[in-house]
This record gives structure tokens, sequence and C-alpha cells, in this order.
């Protein structure tokens, strides 16, 4: 029988518990060890006090880029191990995890990083994390029976291997459902969806035409972006290069539009938002990422590949001004015959953010 759940199942489950404030359980090679997790974003009192209770150095885990801003000490390379205070108090959690307050309170140590010891289980935790759309930090104390104490307290647990595993490719794709859909660009236009099968967000692919599948298709890779696309936002370029996008295909006659939801550049809209504010106190669009605990740019293209290949095309002629996306199409197997420019959406408001990407982002404007 299959009944019982997959890796993909069980992380879409714990991802679905860090963000209701839920730990969760991970297991380190042949189960002897591993760890209780909570995301630090959602991490209540009642739930703290209990963690605490267990006693055993449970640590907060921050990426180093976050642990840059705090001048905490990285010791693992990529990440930080911070010990928490006996008082600790979920507020004290949140402060070392998100920079709003860094200028107003910037004092938040000493902050004791641990050096010895392994870190592996405390990197799955902060890719959980991520991949939850959450702030990238988590508490992590170790287990030495966590299937034990999964099972006790009816935890989700995470063989924590397998899920990086399954983290690092990407989830298959079902073609759901492809309609016809009228656009102001063109009347022929049809619209495809694409479900990942590890529970994550639907990608779109917009048809313009009736492309052939066996000649380059003038394509563009574009990532959600509500505020832009819908709301019209002046501190980016993504509704016009969406809308331009469109229009050019609209005027050849042919083309495809994958609309990958990975807001913020992968970070989701509510991360996004935080690295606005920041972007308000002075900081540019990689400088708050990089205080929020993220990297220059989360996204995977892989996605936008296959959807590509889904539908039978694999030579495209890409609207794009990011070299990296024809870095990773190429890959990924799809041939970039052109690279097209797509340079609109210049205002006052944006101009300082367009250059940070073409200086730091190593865009083509």
């Amino acid at each position: 029988m299959s009944l019982a759940p997959d890796i993909a199942e069980i992380t879409a489950r714990a991802r679905s518990d860090l963000r209701m404030g839920v730990p969760v359980v991970l297991a380190g090679p042949g189960g002897a060890t591993g760890a209780l997790v909570l995301a630090a974003e959602t991490l209540g009192a009642a739930r703290l006090a209990d963690l605490m209770a267990l006693g055993g150095g449970p640590v907060l885990a921050i990426t180093a880029r976050r642990a840059e801003t705090l001048k905490a000490r990285p010791y693992d390379g990529d990440l930080a191990r911070i010990e928490l205070p006996p008082d600790a108090t979920p507020g004290w959690v949140r402060a070392v995890a998100d920079p709003a307050d860094d200028l107003r309170m910037p004092m938040k140590g000493p902050l004791i990083a641990q050096r010895d010891g392994r870190a592996d289980l405390h990197r799955m935790a902060i890719r959980l994390a991520k991949s939850a759309r959450l702030l990238p930090a988590a508490l992590v104390l170790p287990l030495d029976d966590p299937a034990g104490f999964a099972a006790a307290h009816c935890l989700t647990a995470v063989d924590a291997a397998a899920a990086a595993a399954h983290l690092e490719a990407v989830s298959p794709l079902d073609p759901v459902v492809s309609a016809r859909l009228p656009l102001a660009v063109s009347e022929a236009g049809r619209l495809h969806v694409f479900r990942p099968q590890d529970g994550g967000e639907e990608h779109y692919a917009v048809e313009i035409g009736a492309p052939a599948r066996d000649a380059p298709v003038l394509a563009r890779l574009h990532s959600a972006c509500f505020t832009g696309d819908l709301l019209g936002s002046l501190k980016c370029d993504c509704g016009p290069q969406l809308r331009g996008a469109l229009a050019q295909m609209g005027a050849e006659g042919a083309g495809v539009l994958v609309y990958l939801n990975q807001e913020g550049r992968g970070i989701g809209l509510a991360n996004k938002m935080r690295a606005y504010s920041l972007q308000d106190q002075g900081f540019d669009t990689v400088e708050a990422n990089h205080r929020l605990g993220f990297e220059d740019d989360e996204r995977d293209f892989r996605i936008g590949a296959e959807i590509l290949k889904r539908l039978g095309f694999s030579a495209v002629r890409l609207l794009t001004n990011n070299p990296a996306k024809i870095e990773m199409m190429r890959r990924s197997g799809i041939e970039v015959v052109e690279r097209v420019p797509l340079r609109v959406g210049e205002t006052a408001q944006n101009r300082a953010y367009l250059a940070t990407k073409a200086q730091k982002s190593g865009h083509l404007l």
C-alpha cells in the first residue's frame, strides 16, 4: 500500500506546521539523533517556555548574512548558532531574526555563537523556514530519540537528508488545465496552469498565438510581483516589463510568458515588504535582503525551463536583462539563441533600484 506520505508530502506538512508556529522534528542519519525545530517568526511564549524547560541548550540558527549584520560569528560558514540566554523571550528571538528595529535598537548582544559540533540540522531548519516563506531563522534543540519524541508529541518527523535532497531538486510539475484567454495584446491568448507535486505555489504560462515548437520562441520568465504587476508600484519595473513583454509577443504574433510565483525574488511578499521597509531606512535592495538573512536572489529559474519543456519548446529568444536567467536556461537544457533586451519602466522612484540591480546583480540595463 502507498497511503503513507512520501518525503515531498512530509516536507509540505513541515512547512505548514512551521508557518502556524508548530514545532517539527528533524531526524539525522540513521535516526539516532535529531533536533526539535521552531520557526523564529511564528514562535509563541508558551512553546518557547516548553522548549526551555526541556533543557539541552537550544540555539537560534541564523544565516551568515544576518549574522554579519549583528556582528555575530558564523563559525559554520553559511550560518551561525546563537546561544539563547536563560531569560530569552519571543521578543528577543524576533529581534535577532528580524532587522526591523536594528537601527533603533542596534545592541542585541552580546551574541554568543557556538563553534563546536555539526550544523547540518540547523542548516536544514533554516532551509525549511525559507521554503515556508518565513524569516530565515529557527530555534533548534538537539534530540537523542527524534522518532520517539515526535510520536510522543504528535509532531511531524522529517528525515533531514531526504528533505534536503528534495528541496534541492525541482519538483515535478503537472499540467492542470489549459484554456483560451483573449487578451488586450492578442485575442489568440491561452493560459496554462502547472501545479508542482510538492504542494508549492502553482505557476502559469501565457501563450500568445500558435508559436512553432521547432523554432526559437520569443519567451520571458516573469517572476510574480503583486505590487508592480497588479498595483502599479513605482518602486520597480516589473509591471512595465510584464506588459511590455506581452505587447511585444502580441506584435510579433507569437510568444510565451512563463509567470513564476516567486514573489520578491523568491522570498515571498511578506519578506519583500520587510525589505521595502528597510529600504525606507536607507538600504538598497541587495542590502535589505542581506539584513533579512537572504541572498540577493533566491529564485529558481529551473522551474521556468521545465515549464517550457512541458510545452514543447527547446529554444528561446529570451526577453530579459538578467544574465542569470540565460545561464540557468542553458544549464537546464533550453537553448537561448538570443537575448532580447527589455528596457522599460524606469521612474524617478526606481532609478536607484535599477542602478543597484545593474551594479550588484549584473543586470544589463
